[in-house]
């Protein structure tokens, strides 16, 4: 038996608890890459059972974060953002996934989108995992279908983002 969303919830739970930041993210994306590695933990997590394009699969009730299954059928772009207050591991399942880090050029002002250019490009393929710190800009793209597992520091759906421009 491989690993599972129980065990993985609480491992990730007791490193967060133990070192809520960036060196507690790390050490989060190294225990994702193993698990995105589990045909068990795969399959239970964004298996075929799954075709939600956002299902939050656990969320923390001490910490707070949430860990995700993001299950996309075909194509889909994200313009550039970040995860607000929050920070977010993304981790590739299944398909592939090219990320763009992003600096910006104009700064958001009054609710406003900001201006943004890349400043690096790079393929998500299965076991890879990043971690986005709080603040830091980045856009996903995929051409195909993808199954993504994305760990938040907080639960983003109650959180207004904005979505930035390309300069």
């Amino acid at each position: 038996m491989g690993i599972t969303l129980e065990q993985f919830a609480k491992q990730c739970h007791d490193i967060l608890a133990d070192a809520p930041g960036p060196e507690g993210r790390e050490k989060v994306k190294a225990a994702l890459q193993v698990a995105l590695m589990d045909d068990d933990f795969v399959t239970e997590t964004v298996g075929p059972d799954n075709n939600e394009k956002r299902k939050i699969l656990y969320e923390d009730p001490e910490l707070g974060f949430c860990i995700l299954g993001h299950v996309h059928d075909g194509a889909a772009e994200s313009k550039p953002h970040d995860h607000g207050p929050a920070w977010a591991i993304y981790g590739q399942a299944a398909g592939e996934t090219e990320m763009t880090d992003w600096r910006f050029v104009e700064e958001p002002a009054e609710g406003k989108a900001g201006k943004v250019e890349a400043i690096k490009t790079y393929e998500m393929k299965r076991g890879d995992a990043y971690v986005y710190q709080e603040g830091e800009l980045h856009s996903p793209s995929r051409a195909g279908p993808t199954r993504l597992i994305r760990i938040e520091g907080q639960n983003m759906d109650t959180i207004e983002r904005i979505w930035h421009e390309v300069a």
